[in-house]
């Protein structure tokens, strides 16, 4: 089809991405194979276990491997642009009315709300990712011991995806049922461009090599200004550097690399737990990937600590700088390893260490609404060290009831009646007013 239709459908896209990756996808699904029929459904479902394999957000990359299907590498450019960039222009918007407003009484208590239905989101994720990937008790284990080593041991987030891939192998060559997934039967739909009519290209060294280049100088070229500008010593750089390595092992979607990226903006004092919880909430209501919270982490963090420049040009500089380089490694993983996939798909082993990396997430992901439950509902958090253990005790005096009670009528909505995200973060917003009016915060 021709370009510029395409075009117009990604930058429609690109603003009905609310609600998560699961929610993303669905539209694409929607878009491209059920409406548009651009996109059989068995090679729909072949790209998203492409995208599954590979640090970053699986649904911007899945927007990046349709693109290519479709129109090569600038579709890939192209569709993956436009998926972004809604978010990267709301994100930027609400932090800095963030910033600025975050004291008023009425933004604290709309915030509170959304806070609050975060956590039953989260919860959400836990359920949903579980359901699928703990087809095994010996996943079951292996998720626990994931939620255990984070919560309890402090073990670095990259340390548990190593450790889950190698379990993941060992249980396959005892108990080869743990590297297959669960049956699902899907009616594969007539595209009007069928698999042959679709963008192919072959994989080789030379390839590679300019993709890679063009990728790195797309890297250095923007952070050595920012050296420049800012200093090496700046939020800004120590931002930059932190976020390009996060793209590198967000194995798993947003919510298993939160924990680490919260713990690590906390401890440098970019943000408080709290700045981190209403992040989250804020990157739920926009269109985009959920990493975009990251954005806003940077942009807070160079606001507080902005250095011998103004505020609003190292916030600014900040957030579009940690934007860049963490989508860029996106566009990198499926230019370079689109034409190879198909040999990747085959792989047993692949697939087990996939497998075993998956039940860890879902750990990881526990361990965020454990710490999302704790900053959310209580005032006061107790750290108690107990040998080994690393244990953060809720100081039961400090319980938030407004926000038990925003986040029950939220999980309610969101777990039973199934309302979509954008949705229930209004009603949980609304409420959260409300009660600020009452004076129950």
């Amino acid at each position: 089809m021709p370009l510029r239709d395409a075009v117009r459908t990604w930058w429609s896209v690109g603003w009905q991405t609310f609600g998560g990756p699961a929610a993303q996808i669905a539209v694409m699904q929607r878009e491209f194979v059920d409406e548009r029929r651009w996109i059989g459904q068995r090679r729909f479902l072949h790209a998203l276990s492409y995208c599954m394999l590979l640090p970053g957000p699986e649904a911007m990359q899945l927007a990046t491997y349709l693109g290519w299907l479709l129109h090569g590498t600038r579709g890939a450019l192209l569709a993956g642009s436009f998926f972004v960039l809604p978010g990267v222009v709301v994100m930027l918007a609400l932090s800095a009315v963030y910033v600025t407003s975050a004291d008023t009484a009425a933004v604290q208590w709309v915030l509170a709300g959304l806070a609050a239905a975060v956590l039953s989101i989260v919860v959400q994720a836990v359920l949903r990712v579980g359901g699928r990937a703990l087809h095994h008790p010996s996943l079951v284990t292996l998720a626990v011991a994931s939620f255990v080593a984070m919560a309890l041991l402090d073990v670095p987030f990259p340390l548990v995806v190593i450790s889950a891939a190698l379990v993941g192998l060992a249980l396959a060559w005892v108990w080869p049922a743990v590297a297959a997934p669960p049956d699902d039967e899907t009616d594969d739909r007539r595209a009007l461009l069928n698999d042959d009519s679709l963008h192919a290209e072959r994989g080789s060294v030379s390839r590679t090599t300019r993709i890679t280049v063009a990728a790195a100088v797309l890297w250095a070229v923007p952070m050595a200004a920012a050296w420049l500008l800012f200093g090496i010593d700046s939020t800004v750089m120590e931002q930059a550097l932190f976020f390009s390595f996060v793209a590198f092992i967000t194995v798993g979607g947003a919510y298993a690399v939160l924990g680490y990226v919260s713990e690590n903006a906390v401890d440098a004092g970019w943000v408080t737990p709290v700045d981190m919880v209403r992040g989250l909430a804020l990157a739920e209501t926009t269109p985009g990937p959920l990493i975009m919270v990251v954005q806003f982490v940077a942009f807070v963090g160079a606001w507080n600590s902005p250095g011998d420049v103004d505020p609003w040009v190292a916030a600014v500089a900040a957030a579009l700088l940690t934007s860049w380089v963490t989508f860029l490694p996106s566009f990198w993983f499926i230019l370079v390893g689109a034409p190879y996939v198909e040999r990747l798909r085959g792989s047993r082993r692949l697939a087990a260490a996939l497998t075993g990396v998956t039940a860890a997430v879902v750990g990881v992901i526990a361990t965020l609404a454990l710490m999302f439950a704790g900053t959310t509902l209580f005032g006061d958090l107790d750290a108690i060290g107990v040998g080994p253990l690393d244990l953060t005790l809720p100081d039961w005096p400090t319980l938030r009831w407004a926000a038990v009670a925003v986040a029950a009528v939220a999980g309610v909505l969101v777990l039973g009646l199934h309302w979509p995200v954008l949705r229930v973060l209004a009603v949980a917003g609304a409420l959260g007013l409300l009660l600020g009016l009452a004076g129950a915060w």
